[in-house]
């Protein structure tokens, strides 16, 4: 059970085993957010103190931002999962950076259309589809007409609306 590096390759390496075998592969996503244990924040308090009680050396630059309550905060890791239980392929993914996943989960929507049987090109799933008997109307295309434009210029157009001093 391999982790891949990159979710490009896991989304690619994924969409290829659903279209080879949509009806027995799954996906699986799995959220943890793991708190530090007591013996962590114990070691780390303690360094802050030792660094508090040191004098300050002029000679080093100190940085604006230190990453002091790093430790102290939770981490939390996503996990993807690919498994095929027909062929025991299984591809995993793992990933604890906050952007992407929310990247990750949006990009299940679109693996997930080969399970359904869903066409690749379609965008809207709310929307009625064509063959439903609804008509809509169709927006014709404005066709630029030569004359218009001249006249309102020669007309003088419009006056500007005056502001108001500030």
């Amino acid at each position: 059970m391999p982790y891949l590096e990159t979710s490009a390759e896991w989304y690619e390496q994924s969409s290829l085993l659903l279209k080879a075998r949509p009806t027995t592969t799954h996906i699986t996503s799995k959220y943890t957010v793991l708190k530090p244990n007591a013996r962590k924040i114990k070691k780390h308090t303690k360094y802050l103190e030792k660094r508090a009680a040191r004098p300050a050396d002029s000679s080093r630059p100190t940085s604006e931002a230190p990453a002091a309550d790093s430790a102290l905060e939770p981490k939390a890791t996503f996990v993807l999962k690919t498994y095929d239980p027909a062929s025991g392929t299984c591809l995993q993914y793992q990933t604890t950076k906050a952007a992407e996943v929310g990247r990750l989960i949006g990009s299940l929507g679109r693996l997930g259309r080969h399970q359904a049987a869903l066409p690749e090109g379609m965008e809207d799933l709310g929307a009625p589809a064509e063959a439903t008997g609804i008509s809509t109307p169709q927006m014709e295309e404005d066709v630029k007409m030569g004359g218009a434009p001249a006249e309102a210029k020669a007309n003088g157009g419009g006056k500007k609306k005056k502001k108001g001093k500030k």
